[in-house]
């Protein structure tokens, strides 16, 4: 099991008072640290349950036989399925055992003493409810931290500033178009040299990174274009410089990808998107391999004051429970709305991995379960494309993808419109570009929808 945030509710149920050379009580009792908290009814059945559990652990690590539970214990097995490690996660995180994680709602804690303090003390620096999030994400992710953000620029953000002046970072050019926007318009302010490459061009990466490179930056798919990097290539070029690799996971999840285990060092995702899945909260996650890296991005998310509120982490804790379930019905309509797409004879190209006919298919499938609910393709002609987006009635209009509700838009005049046009053409970024976001309506409506909007459209 990957370890977690340094702060947890066990904490407050493990805590045992000490004493001084009388005897005497010196500090505050599990009993009374827990009402200083609120817990005016300290769980013992509760609390007992976790002491034995921590003293069969001790007592395996001594090699002291207790019982059949310790042997049982030792027992190898397979890891459950992401839909089981989220259900039954969150009961560990309060002393009480509710099965949903409740929400502390405040912004600052009680402390024992003017001297001593308590696991927390200000929701900036740790909360109970962000707590349980950001240790989930990183179990799920097989991270040794987990870090959650006011959103996914906001975490973005954090990393850049792992990266000093007169240093590089070699970044991805057909990315979010918040992320090229920081990229190009604000870290260069910083005296930080931002080389732009095609990261699903192995060549154009390898010519990029250099000794001052201290950052590799990069999607797969990327969005919106949807093309696949390597990133267990590009992670061992980059590792060879001392550079850090950043993969923007957004738009797969952990469901379907676990970048560090192909050799990323950070996993950022835009939470606002799959992982709490409704369009109703902003929220950034970075899931980071190595405890020295994970405590530098902890001191800049406390002392940039970019944590994640309590409220948005317990709508995020929501959320996710059904991110294992909402993700494969995406799919699934996804991947028929692009065959469906791939045929249509007012459709130039698609663009989606889950196609036979991707160019970095067998790639993505090396490193990903799936092709995800995110796809683009083109028409040839910016008044048809303008056409189809108003015409459906099943897509809504906007930016932001991973949301049960089916999403449609042109980046060109959306999500990337802060590109110049000028680079958006340059790389291949072209106005009649449609991209949609898949959500969990009826298939056969969905593609009767676009369908209809297709025939209709201007000839």
């Amino acid at each position: 099991m990957a370890s977690t945030s340094s702060i947890h509710l066990k904490s407050i149920i493990n805590y045992l008072p000490t004493s001084d050379a009388a005897g005497r009580s010196k500090g505050i009792t599990s009993k009374n640290f827990l009402v200083s908290f609120g817990f005016h009814k300290p769980p013992f059945s509760r609390c007992d349950q976790l002491m034995l559990s921590k003293k069969c652990s001790m007592d395996k690590e001594m090699d002291v036989s207790t019982s059949t539970l310790i042997d049982d214990a030792e027992l190898e097995e397979e890891e459950p399925s992401i839909s089981t490690m989220i259900m039954n996660f969150e009961s560990k995180f309060d002393p009480y055992g509710a099965v949903s994680t409740p929400l502390y709602q405040t912004a600052t804690f009680k402390q024992p003493t003017a001297t001593e303090n308590g696991p927390y003390d200000y929701t900036r620096s740790g909360n109970p409810t962000r707590d349980a999030l950001e240790s989930l994400l990183a179990e799920l992710e097989k991270a040794d931290r987990a870090l959650c953000f006011t959103s996914g620029m906001a975490a973005l953000s954090a990393v850049a500033q792992l990266v000093g002046t007169g240093e590089e970072i070699v970044a991805g050019d057909d990315i979010y178009g918040g992320s090229d926007r920081l990229l190009s318009q604000v870290i260069p302010r910083r005296g930080i040299v931002v080389k732009r490459v095609n990261t699903s061009d192995l060549d154009e990466v390898s010519s990029a990174i250099g000794p001052l490179t201290k950052l590799v930056w990069l999607e797969s798919p990327t969005n919106p274009r949807l093309q696949i990097s390597d990133i267990r290539t590009i992670a061992t070029m980059a590792h060879k410089h001392g550079a850090l690799v950043l993969v923007d996971n957004s738009i797969l999840s952990p469901v379907l990808s676990r970048p560090l285990d192909l050799g990323a060092d950070i996993v950022m995702h835009s939470a606002t998107k799959f992982i709490a899945g409704h369009s109703d909260v902003m929220a950034g996650v970075l899931a980071v391999r190595g405890e020295r890296l994970a405590k530098e991005l902890y001191f800049l998310q406390n002392a940039e004051g970019s944590g994640l509120a309590p409220f948005d982490c317990w709508i995020c804790l929501r959320g996710i429970k059904t991110l294992a379930l909402r993700v494969e019905k995406q799919q699934e309509n996804a991947q028929k709305i692009a065959e469906f797409l791939y045929t249509h004879p007012r459709v130039k190209k698609v663009y989606y991995a889950g196609l036979p006919t991707h160019p970095g298919r067998s790639l993505h499938y090396s490193q990903a379960k799936g092709a995800g609910a995110v796809l683009s393709f083109l028409t040839g002609s910016l008044a048809l494309s303008k056409h189809i987006v108003e015409s459906t009635k099943y897509f809504s209009i906007t930016v932001s993808f991973g949301s049960v509700k089916s999403l449609i838009s042109m980046p060109c005049f959306m999500s990337h419109a802060s590109i110049p046009a000028a680079v958006r053409e340059a790389r291949g970024l072209t106005e009649d570009l449609i991209r949609i976001s898949v959500g969990i309506e009826d298939v056969n409506d969905l593609i009767a929808d676009l369908d209809n909007a297709l025939r209709t459209g201007p000839h």
